[in-house]
């Protein structure tokens, strides 16, 4: 069984990742994701990283073995957008044996983001506990911290794509 968790990122259209980490690594992965923070640091951001500790961080992240599902839409309004790649990550997670997601917290979607988890694992024939989610602050999980730096990589393209590229076992472009 294992636990994935969502950022997203608003560039070159809506990209949503979702990171994959078995249960029995979550403790080890998110240990070795903690220690990749430079002094002082709260967590890691990947806009606010220089060029050099990008390339640091993504090979370390490689080490770790997480897998990440890429949804990408290119639907003209975030909500829709959401809605898409929210609606196909769904659809994915039975398959993938997923028993927890975990969202980065924006209070301005969390209702938005429930009313639609909530209407897609029931339309998965899903009962409402066989998936729990969950919205967290980046600084409180830093699990979530891979999936900004995927998105972040994705969006930006060119090397920042091809670096991720380990990192990533599928990409699904939604309507």
């Amino acid at each position: 069984m294992s636990r994935l968790y969502l950022d997203e990122h608003k560039a070159r259209g809506y990209i949503v990742v979702a990171t994959e980490v078995a249960d029995a690594d979550v403790t080890s992965v998110r240990r070795d994701v903690m220690s990749l923070r430079m002094k002082g640091q709260s967590r890691i951001h990947f806009t606010k990283e220089s060029d050099r500790r990008r390339r640091v961080i993504l090979s370390e992240l490689i080490r770790t073995g997480v897998r990440s599902h890429v949804y990408v839409s290119s639907a003209k309004h975030d909500e829709v957008a959401r809605d898409e790649c929210l609606s196909a990550l769904i659809g994915d997670v039975s398959r993938l044996g997923v028993t927890h997601i975990v969202l980065e917290r924006d209070d301005s979607i969390v209702k938005f983001d429930r009313r639609i988890l909530f209407r897609e694992i029931a339309a998965q024939g899903l009962g409402p506990s066989a998936i729990q989610y969950s919205h967290e602050r980046s600084r409180d999980e830093p699990l979530l911290w891979i999936s900004d730096a995927i998105a972040w990589s994705y969006g930006r393209g060119g090397e920042w794509r091809d670096r991720i590229d380990p990192l990533c076992t599928s990409i699904k472009v939604v309507p």
